[in-house]
């Protein structure tokens, strides 16, 4: 070959892979990812009002379903029977339908962040297993339906299960028993029979959980009352779950014929200070220097593991991008994740995909690239 055509040629190459470099860094998530699955985030009050309005800016550019985080608990939404305050999940859906985004509800029904008035009478005696019910068909017919229509889908339900399979032991189970699951999706279904409605659940890897999970499903559709997916909480460390394991649980939750949602995702790259530590909200432990090594900042070590870990991660919902319809981080950015306070609270963490100054960490160019490799 001559020289000339040579390096013609690679001038040629060059200028290719130059503009591909260009497409990658101008892309964002949304798109990357269009027609596999949405990419979605969790939404704080600051968030919602525009008060922090560099993230406010992210989620405009990179994500194309929202959830509200904390604002649509009925704690926040009913702290005292029959008073809801809306004000707030009203600006929440407002700039969901603003911004055209696939809208997530959450959640109905879950034994934490729960007021203490539902379980409880005028006296503070147990309420009988009647007004139980009462409530909880108030409380979601009331929720439900002032969003019907605009509300996609709802976490009707919220880690109901323990990791060996048995019922969690919560007001609700003990005063109605396992019959509040299917009240919960029938009462759901009644505000509003467009939306879907869905189960949500932490640590899905477990052999026991993903077995009663199957279950309920099947059984719910056997009674012909209504659940159209499954949420798999993806609250992940660098090592935990097997990425085998979480694919068993998907895997067998699609089979179930429902869609599975991955939902609350990040990555701690923090010290457990229990072996036996899911995403239960009320585990609590004393803080310890040792357990916040990261305090002034990353070690690149550790920081390329992070990246890895969730390019791994996201090879897997790319490899069941058919059965996958939603994919949502569990905030925004670094500095906003419920992981530098829970289960210690202090900490520096980096658990999410943009850091503490609204910039994409190196997985995020790393994943648009993955997503450019798989078809549809």
């Amino acid at each position: 070959m001559k020289k000339k055509n040579f390096f013609i040629l690679v001038a040629f190459a060059v200028g290719i892979m130059s503009c591909s470099s260009k497409a990658v860094e101008n892309e964002n998530l949304k798109d990357a990812f269009e027609g596999k699955f949405l990419i979605g985030t969790a939404l704080n009050e600051a968030q919602i009002t525009g008060a922090d309005s560099n993230s406010v800016k992210l989620v405009k550019e990179q994500f194309n379903s929202i959830t509200a985080e904390n604002c649509m608990k009925s704690g926040e939404l009913q702290p005292e029977e029959g008073k809801f305050y809306f004000d707030l999940a009203d600006q929440f859906i407002k700039f969901g339908l603003d911004n055209n985004m696939y809208i997530i509800g959450h959640t109905l029904i879950w034994h934490s962040q729960a007021p203490s008035w539902f379980f409880t009478d005028s006296n503070g005696k147990e309420v009988s297993r009647e007004v139980l019910i009462e409530r909880m068909k108030t409380h979601i017919h009331t929720v439900v339906g002032r969003y019907k229509g605009q509300v996609k889908g709802w976490d009707v339900l919220n880690e109901a299960i323990e990791d060996d399979g048995s019922w969690r032991k919560t007001k609700f189970y003990n005063i109605i028993g396992e019959e509040y699951i299917e009240l919960a999706f029938q009462f759901a279904h009644e505000a509003d029979p467009e939306a879907d409605l869905y189960y949500n659940d932490y640590s899905m890897a477990h052999e026991g959980r993903r077995n009663t999970v199957v279950k309920m499903v099947n059984n719910l559709k056997s009674k012909g009352i209504k659940i159209d997916g499954v949420g798999m909480q993806g609250h992940m460390d660098l090592v935990f779950p097997k990425l085998e394991d979480f694919e068993t649980s998907l895997t067998a939750f699609a089979e179930t014929g429902v869609k599975v949602m991955i939902t609350e995702l990040d990555v701690t790259v923090l010290p457990r200070p229990s072996r036996n530590l899911g995403a239960e909200i009320s585990q609590s432990y004393e803080y310890q220097q040792k357990l916040n090594p990261y305090a002034e900042g990353l070690p690149d070590s550790v920081s390329t593991e992070l990246n890895n870990r969730y390019l791994d991660i996201f090879k897997l919902f790319l490899k069941h991008q058919d059965k996958i319809e939603r994919v949502t981080l569990w905030g925004v950015t670094d500095n906003q994740s419920w992981r530098n306070d829970w289960p210690v609270g202090g900490r520096t963490d980096y658990a999410l995909i943009f850091d503490r100054d609204f910039q994409p960490k190196p997985v995020v160019g790393m994943l648009i690239e993955e997503a450019a490799k798989v078809t549809q």
